[in-house]
């Protein structure tokens, strides 16, 4: 991934999560993404942390934006890796947070959110 095609992702990205659009969102992934979060344990029931194809990635991020109404990402840094990409950012709550996807094409196939340590559960807001 180059950085102009990085940039443009993370752009894209950033105005689709602080917009709420839903839609947006999930055009940057493919439908057989996987998806592994320390949240998704807490906002679906039985759920091991891995949100597996956009259907259920759907349902996933659908209850996190109705329970955190306020959500806003501050980009704080990007690294680029090969067919790799990590957004740092800071969440409406001061929380620092790394998603961490892997592309195939211009479509993330796999991703990560990350929580800073011992913060991960007060940063994200559901505790």
């Amino acid at each position: 991934m180059n950085h102009v095609a990085a940039q443009q992702f993370v752009n894209s990205w950033l105005q689709a999560w602080n917009t709420h659009d839903l839609d947006e969102i999930l055009s940057h992934f493919t439908e057989e993404v996987t998806f592994r979060s320390p949240m998704a344990v807490r906002l679906l029931d039985s759920s091991d942390g891995v949100v597996r194809g956009k259907t259920a990635l759907r349902e996933y991020w659908a209850e996190g934006l109705r329970r955190m109404p306020e959500l806003h990402f501050e980009l704080m840094g990007t690294y680029i890796g090969v067919d790799s990409l990590v957004i740092n950012y800071k969440n409406e709550r001061g929380g620092l947070v790394n998603e961490v996807l892997i592309f195939k094409g211009s479509l993330v196939v796999e991703g990560y959110g990350t929580y800073l340590g011992v913060d991960a559960a007060p940063a994200s807001g559901l505790s």
